[in-house]
């Protein structure tokens, strides 16, 4: 809820004012080119804050000897107004040192003071100031509202410039850039704020003046001008102006503005006869202006260019979020009463939603009766047999705001029937917390009576379709409901193919039919165990896929023959020196982990095959333990003398082999649960399970290991696989 307080806020804000603001962004994007042109001009110069009064004045009294006088602009530009030697009249530009002219003063631009006066009235006077100034105020509570969401996105301020996913283009370029000009937009906001209630006088800004004893002035000892020690411990750059005396008349005197206070000095002693510091508001006013145009420098003024760009941007990425937001309002042909699959998403900024409605649309074609909705609206479905859940997580760990009653409603609301779910978790591992909100949405729905999943967990990385794929194939598999998953998201038929050349095929000697196959690529290629071997057996747009191993360069895939089996039988088919079309797919989700002290690999049948790989490249030699279920020994001999030379390389430190229909008839999750307190150990160390087999095989070890993170380690198994330290790849 307080995220969505804040986000309605943020958009309130931006809708009531955007009219505005790109007005004064435009504006402020031409006008922060003045400066630059102004520090352009040839009338500074260098080392101003090394030349005293004391060093300039004798020489500029010398040559103009009525100076009425100098003052020096924000953009360091030294002013004289007074007479030459020869009583001409001089205003300049000047050299502090010499007295050289420079330049004369021009009046402002006829554009800029177009833009200016637009910038700060709309033309329309005092109206239009105020006007503006709410703009600024505006802009200064939409830039902290923004703060605090990315602060909750980011879960923390000490993360707030930590990696952003990116769910689409206006939304990741809305947070990054809007991360680079905070401090610029926050600092427009608050400068163009305090000048327009400066302007009102709701902020008093009192002018002051010195005031002079003139009874107390003395006219002894009398110094030269180079020996005024005020004048001699004051630089150019401290100087907004000095007015001279106008008559050599003792109680005439000059009046010395520097930046924060005003003094009057005996002209002939040097005596400070009066001093007065300007009050904080006056000071705050000058520095606003400063901040506010970017009129003391270059760079800050294209800084302000920039951040006044961005906002434009933001205006535009905001209301593209927003409509995108808007655009996913799901149109339901059935009722919630009479809907058969209910597909619930949770997702921030609609990214997810895509996916849901390709199920929806998938379920609708299959003549079934789908009902999709938001998590928060979850319910009673009366005649509901399948809930599919699909969720991304906000920030590090936390519900999509259109998620967060989901917890609260799943214990209160209880469905009538027995409903078989499945959860689909959308997240991105360049957060630690990576899908945790989709972990902790199937253990509250496990532990309903009425819910009983039809497969485990699911996650999708960076809305991977790929990955997404293989759910929907599980899915079906287990729903016994078809998902040609899914011609919007995969397009696979449209990717370009590569050439492999089969280097061996060990063919089918053993009962259960599994054989080897070696690929060689045409070209180089960046891939690595775990990554997948999409074929198409037939030519068209019906894909199969493989997990792979890498060894020494070449491809292998581990596959059983199916009777009559599409992607096995055309493989199994192929010989030495034959070549196939084929992709890889990038699988980083289950590729082997670089800084975990120790792996546990789990599989069974024909989902060694990555890790044969795995073990393979173990180069840095991780302890890795691989326990693995087969039928015979028959079926894992086609593995053996591999996986025994791996173990005297030192890059297999342990080997577990289950058969379930010869010996002790053991499955891998007897393994499992025989060696339950080395399996607790290395979770609690940081390590990471791997599994990679049967769905079937997977719900079983799934279960024991959540027997074993709850008895043993006191935390839910949600807990480890949200770090990354359970990671599947099951069909």
């Amino acid at each position: 809820m307080t995220i969505s307080i804040w986000r309605y806020s943020h958009l309130a804000l931006a809708v009531s004012s955007f009219l505005l603001l790109a007005v004064a962004s435009i504006t402020g994007i031409l006008l922060a080119f003045e400066p630059v042109v102004l520090n352009a001009q040839p009338y500074k110069v260098d080392g101003i804050d090394q030349i005293t009064l004391a060093q300039s004045l004798p020489a500029l009294k010398k040559r103009y000897p009525d100076i009425t006088e100098l003052s020096v602009d924000a953009h360091q530009f030294v002013l004289l107004k007074g007479s030459d030697a020869d009583g001409e009249s001089v205003e300049a530009y000047i050299h502090p040192l010499t007295g050289e002219i420079l330049g004369k003063p021009q009046p402002q631009n006829e554009f800029f003071q177009w833009v200016t006066n637009l910038h700060r009235s709309l033309f329309l006077k005092e109206t239009g100031r105020f006007f503006i100034g709410l703009t600024a105020f505006l802009l200064l509570l939409i830039t902290i509202s923004g703060t605090i969401l990315i602060i909750q996105r980011q879960r923390g301020l000490k993360r707030f410039f930590t990696r952003i996913v990116k769910d689409s283009f206006a939304q990741y370029y809305h947070v990054v850039l809007g991360r680079l000009s905070l401090i610029p937009i926050f600092l427009l906001a608050v400068t163009g704020t305090f000048l327009s209630l400066e302007r009102f006088e709701l902020i008093k800004n009192e002018k002051v003046s010195t005031e002079v004893d003139f009874d107390a002035i003395k006219t002894t000892p009398a110094k030269a001008l180079p020996a005024f020690t005020l004048f001699q411990n004051t630089t150019f750059a401290q100087v907004e102006s000095i007015e001279f005396p106008f008559s050599e008349d003792p109680e005439d005197y000059y009046t010395v503005k520097l930046k924060d206070r005003e003094l009057a000095v005996n002209q002939i002693t040097g005596d400070i006869l009066g001093e007065v510091k300007y009050p904080t508001t006056q000071r705050l006013t000058t520095l606003s202006l400063d901040v506010h145009t970017g009129r003391t420098s270059i760079l800050w003024a294209i800084i302000l260019a920039v951040a006044s760009g961005n906002i434009l941007f933001f205006i535009y990425s905001g209301f593209a979020i927003t409509l995108k937001r808007r655009a996913n309002r799901v149109k339901n042909k059935y009722t919630a009463q009479e809907a058969r699959f209910i597909i619930l998403v949770g997702s921030e900024n609609g990214s997810t939603n895509r996916f849901a409605q390709a199920v929806y649309q998938q379920l609708l074609k299959q003549g079934e009766q789908p009902f999709l909705a938001e998590l928060n609206h979850y319910t009673v479905y009366p005649k509901a047999e399948h809930l599919l859940i699909l969720t991304a997580t906000y920030g590090l760990g936390d519900a999509p705001s259109n998620a967060q009653k989901f917890a609260s409603l799943v214990e209160t609301v209880p469905q009538a029937q027995e409903v078989k779910f499945s959860v689909v978790g959308f997240g991105s591992h360049a957060y630690p917390d990576f899908c945790q909100y989709a972990f902790e949405v199937h253990q509250w729905l496990s532990h309903q009576s009425w819910a009983e999943p039809l497969v485990d967990i699911h996650t999708v990385n960076d809305r991977s379709p790929q990955e997404f794929a293989l759910w929907a194939e599980a899915w079906s598999q287990q729903s016994g409901v078809a998902m040609t998953v899914l011609p919007e998201l995969m397009q696979a038929n449209r990717h370009r193919l590569d050439t492999f050349t089969v280097t061996a095929n060990s063919g089918s000697n053993h009962q259960e039919g599994t054989f080897l196959i070696r690929l060689k690529p045409a070209k180089r290629t960046n891939v690595t165990s775990g990554d997948l071997l999409a074929i198409y057996p037939e030519n068209d747009h019906r894909e199969r896929l493989y997990s792979l191993g890498v060894i020494d360069g070449e491809l292998q895939i581990s596959v059983r023959l199916h009777p009559n089996g599409l992607g096995s039988g055309f493989l199994h088919r192929l010989t030495q020196g034959q070549t196939m079309q084929a992709r890889l797919l990038n699988n980083a989700h289950f590729h082997f982990p670089r800084k975990a002290p120790v792996v546990v690999m789990i599989a069974n049948g024909t989902g060694i095959g990555p890790f044969l790989g795995m073990v393979h490249q173990n180069s840095p030699k991780t302890a890795c333990h691989l326990y693995c279920g087969f039928r015979s020994q028959a079926s894992f001999s086609t593995y053996q003398d591999f996986l025994e030379e791996q173990q005297l390389a030192q890059k297999l430190t342990n080997l577990h082999v289950a058969f379930s229909r010869e010996g002790e008839k053991q499955y891998v999750s007897d393994l499992i649960d025989r060696d339950g307190d080395f399996i607790a150990d290395t979770l609690a160390k940081g390590g990471v399970l791997m599994i990679c087999g049967s769905l079937s095989m997977q719900k079983d070890v799934t279960a024991l290991l959540e027997t074993i993170c709850q008895t043993k380690l006191n935390n839910p198994l949600s807990y480890y696989q949200s770090r990354s330290q359970l990671l599947t790849d099951c069909y």
